[in-house]
């Protein structure tokens, strides 16, 4: 959530710059976006609620400048609750990523008054600053204890002082530093500032940066000292990435999927087996996820037990630390994400690392929180999701993790052979005649309120995801549930007409899939068959190849393709939904 982005330099518009750098990072989700420069009198802002990607400003020019796309926590979506916020004489600025739990205490504790122009939380900090800058602390310092009065998980990003220079400080939400020439860099993450120079230091927690053109210091937040400033050369190269022939990026990554389960069965899989020793080892596996990630985690329980007999636990990321008093040493957490930034993996991470557990991760980005926590890590290597959505990461996550498990057996040519089944079954689903079925039924039920999807076995997370992304997309509600559940409640739901998809898996689940849809119909229920075989229980038919337990991932991209063609008939924004974020940064 929230992209931040910073610059001062000697040579380049700052302005310029700093729009351009949040643009990069629109992808994070937000609300509204602002910036700041210093002109070398006063303070200039821009600040505006809406999309910032066809945004064409001017600016005064400017050698440094700070700016925020805020995804909305304290305060609602309006021009003035939009970062950057300011201290009373609007000398010191600031963009804040995270939520100040404290804020109320704080506001009660100062000592005079000052003029709130927001409802946010972030605004305290500014006033806070202000504060201890009036009682004759020098600006690092008065950013310094500010942040060490803060709690929850924050990263601030400061302009001001007498010579106007930018500070950072971070406890949680990221944020990289981007060393260049005569020049310097503060953003959310290295794809916004990659462009410019390679040259990245990652900030821990508690790490307090100063930046000025020729000069980055780092310091301890808790003690003030400095310290050594460690320097990372990024060797990937960054792709400006375009819609080409599709509309939007969601329907393009969609697409992309059939190529990353190719380049997952083409590895050599050392790194799979070696993660599939760890969990041999371990005395207690656990898989950890938030929102879609979670559903990958959730079929991989399911992957591990059919395949190589093998039980793992699973847990959502926020749930977690409510279940962390059996973590030993000898435990193994795996933390499966997109981002490597969502902040209830990293804190639930971070605590069983506290207690000596083994930590591993199934992550997307290279150099993230996650990825840097972990003792080893498994890159899924589905290269940037623009769109907030996630799908071919997630798909990546479902074919490493039934990777892994083949690789537990002692079968990984076998799991190579299955991944390969499962493209080319996606392949179909993605085809000209499949994807025209597809659109024809969003057609017949966009107008619908409500849509059920259920499924047993493996099926079960594949429909939470399907109706998941109907959610996400569209809008429209939709819930995911286990086929065998729906006597103990869920079938009061039903009534004539509602829309229930049906994830009918030519497997030991199929027979009882089959019964639970003519259960559904009996109540009025408009019978959405995903299966291999046409059924006369079914009211409308989309055919999936099966391809054994890897069914998940042909089912799954049928319900990303209708959640897609829902969204357009609904005339929703299918990259950039409302209040959603790529990376969830806050608790």
């Amino acid at each position: 959530m929230c992209g931040i982005f910073g610059y001062i330099g000697e040579n380049r518009a700052a302005g310029k710059l700093v729009l351009e750098g949040l643009k990069k990072l629109e992808y994070r989700g937000y609300d509204s976006w602002g910036i700041v420069c210093f002109d070398g009198k006063k303070l200039e802002v821009s600040k505006e609620v809406g999309k910032i990607g066809d945004v064409r400003a001017e600016f005064s020019p400017s050698l440094l400048g700070i700016g925020q796309t805020r995804w909305a926590t304290h305060g609602g979506v309006t021009r003035a609750n939009a970062h950057p916020h300011f201290d009373c004489s609007k000398k010191v600025a600031i963009v804040h990523n995270g939520i100040v739990e404290n804020y109320q205490e704080i506001k009660k504790g100062f000592r005079r008054k000052h003029i709130f122009r927001s409802q946010t939380d972030t605004e305290i900090i500014a006033h806070l600053i202000e504060e201890l800058l009036i009682s004759g602390r020098p600006f690092l310092e008065a950013v310094r204890e500010a942040f060490l009065k803060l709690e929850g998980l924050n990263a601030l990003v400061v302009l001001g002082g007498e010579s106007c220079q930018i500070m950072a400080v971070k406890k949680g939400s990221p944020l990289v530093v981007g060393i260049g020439e005569n020049e310097n860099f503060i953003a959310s993450d290295s794809l916004g500032v990659v462009e410019h120079t390679r040259k990245i230091v990652f900030l821990e927690d508690n790490d307090l940066v100063s930046l000025e053109p020729k000069k980055v210091r780092l310091f301890s937040a808790p003690s003030g000292k400095e310290k050594k400033l460690t320097v990372q050369e990024i060797k990937w190269e960054e792709k400006e990435e375009s819609r080409g022939k599709f509309k939007h990026f969601l329907i393009k990554e969609i697409y992309e999927q059939s190529q990353v389960l190719k380049r997952i069965a083409e590895e050599d899989g050392s790194d799979v087996t070696y993660l599939s020793s760890l969990i041999k080892k371990s005395f207690g596996t656990y898989l950890v996820g938030c929102g879609t990630a979670s559903y990958a985690c959730l079929a991989g329980t399911y992957f591990f037990s059919s395949i190589a007999s093998y039980h793992l636990n699973f847990s959502v990321g926020s749930e977690f630390n409510y279940l962390e008093d059996f973590i030993t040493p000898r435990s193994l957490v795996i933390g499966v994400s997109q981002s490597g930034e969502t902040a209830d993996i990293i804190e639930s991470l971070t605590k069983a690392k506290v207690k000596k557990a083994k930590i591993a991760a199934v992550v997307n980005v290279v150099g993230s929180t996650l990825y840097r926590l972990s003792d080893f890590k498994v890159l899924i290597g589905a290269g940037q999701e623009r769109a907030v959505l996630s799908t071919k990461a997630y798909i990546g996550q479902l074919a490493i993790l039934l990777y892994t498990a083949f690789a537990l057996k002692g079968k990984i040519e076998k799991g190579k052979k299955m991944i390969e089944k499962a493209a080319r079954s996606l392949s179909h689903v993605l085809s000209a005649p499949s994807q025209r079925r597809i659109k024809k039924l969003a057609k017949l039920i966009y107008k619908r309120e409500h849509i059920y999807v259920v499924g047993r076995g493996v099926s079960y997370p594949a429909a939470l995801e399907i109706a998941l992304k109907i959610k996400e997309s569209s809008y429209i509600h939709a819930e995911g549930f286990a086929s065998g559940e729906l006597k103990h409640g869920v079938i009061a739901l039903i009534e004539k007409g509602t829309p229930c998809i049906v994830v009918a898996t030519r497997d030991e689940t199929y027979g009882a899939s089959i019964a639970g849809a003519a259960e559904l119909k009996a109540r009025g229920g408009y019978i959405i068959g995903l299966s291999d075989t046409d059924n006369e229980v079914f009211d409308y038919f989309i055919k999936v190849p099966h391809v054994g337990i890897a069914s998940i991932i042909p089912n799954v991209a049928v319900g990303q393709t209708l959640a897609y063609h829902l969204s357009l008939l609904r005339k929703t924004d299918p990259d950039k939904p409302r209040n959603l974020a790529k990376s969830v940064t806050v608790k």
